[in-house]
């Protein structure tokens, strides 16, 4: 426990604090701009004076924490530094937008703005996706709105140890899913990787202690092989007469984390926990040769595995980053990831966008980052109404910030950057949405494919159009980019609204039918118990017969469960839940219904992760009603969690006494008579455990088996999964999702 201050030691501190912004300042710095900053600085002081934090300290240090921030780590100016030093007065003191405008001038002023629209959102009862969407937007005015944000959540993380196990929770879950990818898309790799390490940190506790300690661990051993590894590097180097520098580079407990979920591999199997860092002094115009000069002494030393080179200085990622990749087979027959950059491509990894700003006047211009940002404020004006759909708006807008990249080409040689994975129609709608609408197929390196076909680094790519063409539903399944997503759902909305006066009609028809008074509040109660939101979706399923004279009567007039009926139709993009889907209470050995303490409600232990009792869980409400168990890794829950993570139960899931849940494991063998009965007899005779369902493959005299056990808790599956790894060639045994 942290000692408490008197009031002249934390007058001392909070002056300290304030030399060490100015330190980490290292933009430039004339006499007005430090008179500005301590004017804001002593604004900020006063305003907060009374105000503490939860720790108790004073209030002021976290905007002097997140101003060093922005200043320091992330390399910004006089602007930014103002606005983190003002970031809360105007939503939490008498402070207002005109005083900070008349004092620091408009563009502070509109950041602040900004950052006080963010948070007064954030502070309502609205849907959390709204508050992330309000944050994207905030792209649109001024892309330093986001990166004092960003500081500000960075700070928040590091200091969030005194918040509530709930609020922990959610605020990681919503950092892993938006912040950390944005992080990540402005080319601010350490503050990403720092944010993932904390949501870790804070959503999985015991996990993220077992692997760091293993890490640390590993530690002095990895670097006495790294520097026996350096050695011939270094002398190699030097003969060249190449400026350098040699960095050893550890790799975050999240990202070691997920390697191992990634290859089902235990820690000490992972092999590249640390790489190597060569940074290049040199001058711009020559740094890719020197780069490709280190490269090429490196490969004499060491043989490369030619299938992880990456080379992306001729094309950056879209975040400006730029290196070359490598990873070379070292002493003792272990492989080593080795990243080789110049002096300023070190800089932009570092600070990512602050390094682009300055410098963008260069003719080696690092990524695009200004087209993605129009591309960005175009997209979120397409989707400023579409509330109901936030939820999957953010997701898509996700993927395009944190998918690996590919490089394709126009007829005419123009590069365009789409995320792995799309498709021809991705391409058609990344060059304008006319084209998407009328696309058939296209000339893929003079061949001739369909809209759906995935696209490769490199391709060169002609779209193939029709005036009739149209886009259709089922186009929403082939595109991955929000940007198509968006303009596809778009232009159906747009033909659904012909149908509207057709759907009136056909309700009214239906209303006489029924003998129901056809009414305004009447309207609103069928509405309300369709399938969708939008009364645009609504009339054009009444007029297509999607919902017709039964689905009606059973809203107005119900006589048995409509779920039914709910669940039999499906739009693409459309995410609505049935309200009164009941648990399936009956069927066998699914205990899907247990009570929470404090709480009489039943609970879902969800299909997605399977939890079991021991997991670390989250019990999350929806708005459907449905009360859902998740495991906190589960990809879903930190989604739900981010979206609704105010709707996070503080009680604990208890599970019913004598109850087994499912779990589902893998396991991986040599082909050998009797191996199955050997497992078989593991699970049934020795822990008395039942099986629901198993699935064996075999290739090449290895045997890949997958099974789906009912257990009382994670005890009991450690203690199987430890048993079942010891049988009679069996190689390797996993949980799964």
């Amino acid at each position: 426990m942290k000692k408490k201050l008197t009031t002249e030691e934390e007058r001392q501190e909070i002056l300290r604090q304030y030399r060490h912004l100015i330190e980490a300042w290292t933009t430039r710095k004339e006499t007005k701009d430090q008179w500005d900053v301590r004017k804001a600085f002593r604004m900020a002081a006063e305003a907060h004076k009374d105000m503490r934090r939860k720790s108790g300290e004073p209030y002021i240090m976290h905007p002097l924490a997140v101003a060093t921030i922005v200043a320091g780590e992330m390399g910004l100016g006089r602007t930014s530094i103002i606005s983190a030093l003002l970031h809360d007065t105007v939503e939490d003191t008498e402070i207002t937008l005109e005083d900070v405008e008349k004092i620091f001038g408009p563009k502070v002023a509109r950041i602040i703005d900004g950052l006080t629209k963010i948070d007064e959102i954030s502070g309502n009862n609205t849907p959390q996706s709204a508050t992330l969407k309000k944050i994207i937007f905030t792209l649109s005015d001024d892309v330093r709105v986001i990166l004092v944000k960003l500081a500000d959540r960075l700070h928040n993380m590091r200091t969030m140890d005194v918040m509530p196990r709930n609020k922990q929770l959610r605020i990681s879950s919503e950092t892993l899913y938006i912040y950390a990818p944005l992080a990540y898309r402005l080319g601010f790799f350490a503050v990403k990787s720092e944010l993932e390490d904390l949501s870790f940190k804070y959503s999985q506790p015991e996990l993220y202690q077992e692997i760091k300690q293993e890490i640390i661990g590993a530690r002095e051993q990895q670097t006495v092989y790294l520097n026996h590894f350096m050695a011939p590097i270094r002398r190699s180097l030097e003969k060249k007469n190449l400026k350098f520098e040699l960095l050893i580079n550890e790799k975050t407990t999240y990202s070691v984390w997920q390697k191992m979920r990634r290859l089902e591999l235990p820690f000490d199997q992972i092999y590249n926990t640390f790489s190597l860092d060569i940074i290049v002094d040199t001058e711009t115009e020559n740094e890719s040769l020197e780069c490709w000069a280190v490269y090429s002494e490196l490969v004499q030393i060491y043989k490369p595995n030619n299938k992880q080179l990456r080379e992306w200085m001729s094309t950056p990622k879209a975040n400006g980053y730029e290196a070359i990749h490598t990873t070379v087979m070292g002493p003792q027959g272990k492989w080593v990831a080795v990243h080789i950059r110049s002096r300023r491509m070190q800089e932009i990894a570092q600070k990512g966008y602050a390094a682009y700003l300055k410098y963008k006047t260069r003719s080696s211009l690092p990524g695009n980052l200004d087209i993605w940002l129009k591309k960005t404020r175009e997209l979120l004006m397409e989707n400023d109404n579409e509330d109901e759909e936030s939820i999957n708006f953010l997701n898509e807008f996700k993927q395009d910030l944190f998918s690996d990249e590919i490089y394709v080409f126009t007829p005419k040689g123009d590069m365009v950057t789409l995320p792995k994975g799309a498709t021809v129609l991705d391409f058609a709608y990344a060059i304008h949405s006319d084209l998407g609408n009328r696309a058939i197929g296209a000339n893929l390196n003079r061949r001739v494919v369909t809209i759906d076909s995935k696209l490769r680094s490199g391709d060169q790519v002609e779209i193939i159009t029709s005036k009739i063409s149209q886009p259709q539903e089922d186009w929403y399944n082939i595109v991955v980019t929000a940007r198509a997503k968006t303009k596809i759902k778009t232009a159906l909305k747009n033909k659904r609204k012909l149908y509207k006066q057709e759907g009136e009609k056909k309700l009214q028809e239906i209303f006489q039918q029924l003998k129901v008074e056809f009414n305004g509040q009447n309207v609103q109660k069928v509405m309300k118990g369709s399938p969708v939101d939008s009364p645009i979706d609504f009339y054009y399923m009444l007029a297509t017969g999607k919902i017709g004279k039964e689905n009606v009567k059973q809203i107005l007039q119900p006589a048995e469960d409509k779920s039914r009926w709910l669940g039999t139709w499906h739009l693409p993009f459309i995410n609505k839940q049935p309200k009164s889907v009941p648990p399936d209470k009956d069927k066998p050995g699914n205990p899907s219904q247990t009570e929470a303490s404090g709480i009489q409600s039943e609970y879902i232990v969800s299909s997605c992760c399977h939890p079991v009792p021991g997991d670390n869980v989250i019990v999350l409400e929806l708005p459907s009603g449905r009360t859902e168990v998740h495991r906190t890794d589960c990809e879903k829950a930190i989604q739900l969690m981010s979206v609704y993570g105010r709707n996070i139960l503080k009680s604990k899931w208890k599970p019913e006494e004598g109850k087994t849940y499912l779990a589902k494991i893998n396991i991986t063998a040599k082909d050998r008579r009797g191996l199955l009965n050997a497992i078989a007899e593991t699970i049934s005779l020795t822990y008395q455990l039942d099986m629901n369902a198993i699935n064996m493959r075999s290739h090449e005299g290895l045997v890949f088996i997958d099974m789906q056990i009912f257990v009382p808790g994670l005890v009991v599956l450690k203690k199987l999964m430890a048993s079942l790894a010891k049988v009679d060639q069996v190689l390797k045994v996993v949980r799964v999702f």
